[in-house]
């Protein structure tokens, strides 16, 4: 199958261990497409947001949610490669509980359902920009060639998804980044940005927005199924693509895909590294261009408005690169949610739901949210509010099985990994607490 070409090449370069460039380079990819859950519309929506009311006051949640976010994905992406399963799979396999099974995965399928809200809406609201294409038709279309993508990956492999993807990546960067050039940021205000503190409750419901949108509980799951997919060993003559997959351990895995897998978890490191880098800069790039250009600008407090105010202020051109930006993010981020989304359910309910069936559900929401005129800006920020109120489902089991010997094995984690796992479930448990206080409270 494509999807085993990867490992099978990677299996005739191993030599005494040294990793050279171009080895390593063959090895990556897994992250950026799990990256780009990173540069999704709700990001834009948030970090664009944040920028436009509060300045460069959040700069430091964009820099510490980067920081965490690359400990998470590779850690994801780490149980994906030594267990050759995904974490849907892990859990789906330890919680004997049906109930509880079906409980926890009400609760990943509701999170990758507003996952697909941020990421449909983004992509409709970037071709009404650019086309002037309704909105509703907009949504339609972005979950259309969502379907597409989600085909390449089911029909060709892993490796000509991911090129897609990285694809689309690229024009994200350019797009996103392109106003810091022409509008730059002050650097003072960026250095105040990095203490942490809030003004209100505004900016804690942002904060835990912003989060939301950088540490994306589908892109935990997805990571690991993506490594999985990517380094899978080479299918026995005789077995099916739709034969269920057999389960090896620790050097039995690393036997049939002819790569050690510490030579993998090293190139992972890189591909995790590169993938956070570019999320990182580029998010960070939103909020220095609303905080440099959009502060106290009226109206900069939704898409329409910040792309209007853009245009206005830093020219047509800085604006229609912004507006192509959130398109690829639309288009790129929805495939991997649905690639989530359908991991999700047959890792945890051990059922698969055809691709096409699937895709047309979780478009539902979005599409009626389109449809009833709802404010897509506000739509966005709320939906990276669900998805930061996930992060603790997917995150703290994440940090428990891969410290755990039984799992991992002799690549389990260190002492120092573990606690900064820790340290991250408590920072976003507590944040998502404050949240709701002030939620319930009126604050």
């Amino acid at each position: 199958m494509p999807k085993n070409s990867t490992a099978q090449q990677g299996a005739t370069h191993e030599a005494s261990g040294a990793v050279s460039t171009p080895k390593v380079a063959w090895l990556i990819g897994p992250a950026l497409v799990a990256g780009v859950a990173y540069l999704d519309p709700g990001n834009v929506a948030s970090n664009m947001t944040a920028g436009a009311q509060y300045g460069y006051l959040l700069v430091w949640v964009v820099v510490i949610g980067n920081v965490m976010a690359w400990l998470i994905q590779y850690l994801s992406a780490k149980l994906g490669i030594v267990t050759g399963e995904s974490l849907p799979e892990v859990l789906g396999r330890r919680l004997r509980n049906r109930w509880a099974r079906r409980a926890y995965w009400l609760q990943a399928e509701l999170v990758a359902m507003a996952t697909d809200v941020a990421e449909v809406i983004g992509g409709a609201v970037a071709l009404n920009l650019l086309f002037g294409i309704p909105l509703l038709w907009g949504g339609v279309i972005t979950g259309v060639v969502s379907i597409g993508l989600l085909l390449v990956q089911s029909k060709r492999g892993a490796r000509p998804f991911e090129n897609a993807v990285i694809a689309l990546m690229v024009i994200i960067a350019v797009g996103f980044t392109a106003g810091v050039f022409v509008g730059p940021p002050d650097p003072a205000g960026i250095v105040a940005g990095l203490v942490p503190r809030f003004e209100d409750a505004g900016s804690v419901l942002l904060a835990a927005s912003i989060l939301g949108a950088t540490i994306m509980p589908h892109a935990i799951y997805a990571h690991s199924a993506l490594s999985r997919d990517r380094f899978a060993p080479p299918r026995a003559a005789g077995d099916t693509a739709t034969a269920a997959p057999t389960r090896h351990a620790g050097d039995e895995l690393a036997a049939l895909r002819g790569v050690g897998t510490a030579r993998l978890l090293r190139a992972t490191r890189w591909d995790v590294s590169i993938a956070m880098i570019i999320a990182g800069t580029v998010n960070l790039c939103i909020l220095l261009l609303a905080a440099a250009n959009l502060a106290g600008v009226p109206g900069t407090d939704s898409l329409e408005g910040a792309y209007a105010a853009l245009r206005d202020g830093l020219g047509p051109l800085v604006a229609t690169l912004f507006a192509v930006g959130l398109l690829a993010s639309g288009l790129a981020s929805t495939s991997v949610g649905a690639y989530a989304g359908a991991e999700i359910m047959s890792g945890l309910l051990r059922a698969r739901v055809p691709l096409l069936v699937r895709r047309l559900v979780t478009l539902i929401p979005a599409l009626l949210i389109l449809g009833a005129g709802f404010d897509p800006t506000f739509a966005l920020v709320l939906s990276q509010v669900v998805l930061s109120f996930g992060i603790p489902f997917a995150l703290i089991p994440l940090v428990v099985l891969t410290a755990q010997q039984r799992t991992l094995g002799e690549y389990r984690n260190r002492p120092i990994t573990t606690i900064g796992g820790i340290i991250a479930s408590v920072f976003l448990v507590t944040l998502n607490a404050v949240l709701l206080f002030l939620v319930f409270t009126g604050a």
